[in-house]
């Protein structure tokens, strides 16, 4: 099954590290993070995993719930995550999922078969207050994600889906934005009364809304 941007994320209810979790129940009007892992007590998902505890925080100020995902059994998930917490400096803060029969992985796509027949890749989902897929990511399972990367999209969606505008190449929090095609020139100058630039008449920037 392959989940696309615009699908509505599938729910599940499944044992995790902070017990037995409904999935629309956990993340209940907020946005969300679902992130797979191929398996414990392997290096880059260690790595990754205390660096998402490390920016927990800032998920927070976004009002993101983070969930992680692996295929081992929740047994393995404790001593994994207190090897975590020794590596990497910071201890699990977030559900992560004891996905051992892949029912979750399989519903999500989170298994590529030429890849792994067991073994999930490194997917990422961002999913909306409104139960839709904003953003979609899979990576192979030799390569670590940048989670800095995630938030930055998160910051894109979540300002975009506030207000009529686009975020160019490269985009950071605080950034020009580009104004939306949908939006004329003359509503543009009454909802921008500082201005606004026009590069071209298909291009127009002006300063993130606040």
């Amino acid at each position: 099954m392959s989940i696309l941007i615009g699908d509505t994320a599938p729910d599940f209810t499944a044992q995790t590290t902070e017990g037995t979790l409904n999935f629309y129940d956990y993340i209940d009007g907020h946005w969300a993070v679902l992130f797979s892992h191929p398996k414990n007590f392997t290096p880059v998902c260690t790595t990754e995993l205390g660096y998402t505890a490390r920016l927990k925080p800032d998920f927070d100020a976004r009002g993101v719930k983070v969930i992680g995902l692996s295929v081992d059994q929740l047994e393995s998930h404790e001593p994994w995550g207190k090897d975590i917490e020794e590596t990497q400096g910071t201890a699990l803060n977030f559900p992560l999922i004891a996905d051992t029969d892949r029912t979750i992985a399989n519903l999500y796509g989170m298994i590529h078969p030429n890849a792994s027949d067991t073994l999930t890749v490194r997917s990422v989902f961002v999913i909306g207050p409104d139960k839709k897929v904003k953003l979609s990511l899979n990576y192979p399972a030799s390569t670590g994600r940048n989670f800095d990367e995630v938030l930055r999209v998160i910051d894109s969606l979540q300002l975009t889906a506030k207000h009529q505008v686009a975020t160019p190449v490269n985009w950071k929090n605080g950034d020009d934005v580009i104004i939306s095609g949908a939006v004329s020139d003359e509503a543009a100058h009454a909802k921008y009364p500082e201005g606004f630039k026009t590069i071209k008449p298909y291009l127009r920037t002006v300063a993130q809304p606040k």
